[in-house]
């Protein structure tokens, strides 16, 4: 696993508890959003959020995020499509992400998906090295104009 915590879990969140309890960590990725804007992803056809709990004597405590849905766009045929992956901060640097990503790919395959992918904003270096550190490709650049 890479971290020192005896035990971790991932699991789906379903209830509003657990999103309101993932809304914190995903503003960190996404600090601009309004916490109702975030919180309306649940309504999105296809949209997975998965949190990575580590155990603990008391209530699990969730450490980490990460959004996911099926999607057939770019060169990839059927792929993981990455929307939000994010480690709350204190906890960075602890394989936390890797562990997730490494969900994720599981998820993907059981899925019959051929990729995982995701879009990593230009001035996030430190995400960007992680991605590729994992084995993960720059395969180019995602171009947009707002309507």
């Amino acid at each position: 696993m890479g971290h020192d915590d005896p035990a971790t879990t991932v699991q789906e969140l379903t209830t509003d508890a657990e999103w309101d309890a993932a809304v914190p960590l995903l503003r960190q990725l996404w600090s601009d959003a309004d916490p109702s804007f975030v919180r309306s992803w649940r309504e999105e056809d296809g949209y997975h959020l998965f949190g990575l709990y580590v155990q603990g004597p008391d209530p699990a405590t969730l450490v980490g995020v990460v959004g996911v849905s099926v999607q057939r766009v770019l060169h990839h045929r059927r792929h993981a499509w990455v929307h939000d992956l994010v480690v709350d901060e204190p906890r960075r640097s602890e394989g936390f992400g890797a562990e997730l990503l490494a969900f994720v790919e599981r998820w993907a395959t059981e899925r019959d998906c051929e990729y995982v992918a995701l879009a990593n904003h230009r001035d996030n270096e430190a995400a960007l090295r992680f991605y590729e550190d994992a084995g993960m490709e720059r395969w180019g650049y995602v171009i947009e104009r707002e309507c």
